[in-house]
């Protein structure tokens, strides 16, 4: 739940900036944005973290903007079969 909340925040926030800057580049929205955007790419990265060991999602976590709803995705996921014991066919 935390990842999916951070991850959102993450890509609200790189598009708001992503906007700014295409149009008016207001100095105070990038004062705004800038540290929560930094802040939630942090927090999807320690949420992604705490939530898996798997790789994959770790290292999409690390994408700024995408990375977050990406992981989260892939934790959302059942982990594969374990296929270390032979089967009985």
């Amino acid at each position: 739940m935390l990842l999916r909340i951070a991850a959102r925040a993450e890509l609200i926030t790189l598009l708001l900036m992503l906007l700014n800057l295409a149009t008016i580049h207001a100095r105070l929205v990038t004062q705004l944005l800038g540290p929560l955007h930094g802040c939630s790419y942090l927090l999807v990265i320690g949420a992604t973290l705490a939530a898996t060991a798997r790789l994959r999602p770790r290292l999409l976590a690390l994408i700024p903007g995408v990375g977050g709803m990406l992981a989260a995705r892939f934790c959302s996921t059942t982990p594969p079969p374990d296929r270390s014991e032979p089967s009985s066919r």
